[in-house]
């Protein structure tokens, strides 16, 4: 991959943070006009959109745990794992910057907090990470019809678990996207659940993943044998 699949995750990322994290600034600040469920779907339909936008170029992870998860799948090479979180970090970081710039006041800038107990939102988003990877996986495999919708599957998984998880613990599932704003404004206390909790998720949907899909894989030279095998079965039959 070139350079431009880095770039790609920094757009892609710089995307999500803006528009989501701004979404609950916004929300914030005119009242609670967009609501919940309307910043859910910000999510939710964004990702998407770089999904569909960015997945030819990079894959569109836009997302440490999701890039850690297709490492451990062995569907990334190791030398590419720094290089695409750092692009997704500085997209993030330049999203929030920006927000900050655009909603000076605003303590936050949509930072994904505990809104109860830190183990409370440890173990969610340990669990919203490990759905929304297992289905990533799902998707990303297999007939090119299921890959046509992965972008709709995979946002729809966003949105409705930032619907139910958002209360809860900020339904992040994402390090970058709690990474940006977080250190933006200031709120470093709870950061550490939102990049462990995504990673162990991560990890946890792939040794899923991987004890429901288990394939012989055959190489091809045995695969050819098998035809010829076969064809000369089919002679002998007729």
């Amino acid at each position: 991959m070139s350079t431009r699949s880095y770039v790609a995750e920094a757009i892609g990322t710089f995307t999500l943070v803006f528009a989501g994290a701004g979404a609950i600034v916004v929300n914030d600040l005119s009242g609670g006009v967009i609501t919940h469920p309307g910043v859910a779907l910000t999510f939710g339909l964004v990702v998407m959109a770089m999904i569909y936008a960015l997945g030819d170029v990079s894959g569109a992870h836009l997302n440490p745990a999701v890039t850690l998860g297709f490492w451990l799948a062995r569907r990334l090479p190791a030398r590419q794992l720094a290089p695409y979180i750092s692009s997704q970090i500085l997209g993030a970081v330049i999203a929030a910057s920006l927000l900050r710039i655009l909603f000076l006041d605003h303590p936050t800038l949509g930072a994904t907090l505990p809104v109860y107990f830190w183990w409370q939102a440890l173990i969610l988003e340990i669990i919203l990470t490990a759905i929304l990877m297992f289905v990533i996986l799902c998707v990303s495999t297999g007939a090119r019809e299921k890959g046509v919708m992965a972008g709709a599957a995979i946002g729809a998984v966003v949105a409705f678990e930032a619907m139910f998880g958002g209360p809860i613990s900020g339904a992040s599932m994402n390090p970058a996207r709690s990474f940006g704003p977080a250190v933006i404004s200031g709120n470093l206390a709870s950061l550490w659940i939102y990049i462990l909790a995504p990673c162990i998720g991560s990890a946890f949907a792939v040794l899923s993943f991987q004890q429901l899909h288990k394939e012989i894989s055959i190489p091809a030279n045995s695969q050819d044998e098998l035809q010829t095998n076969n064809s000369t079965k089919n002679r002998l039959e007729s």
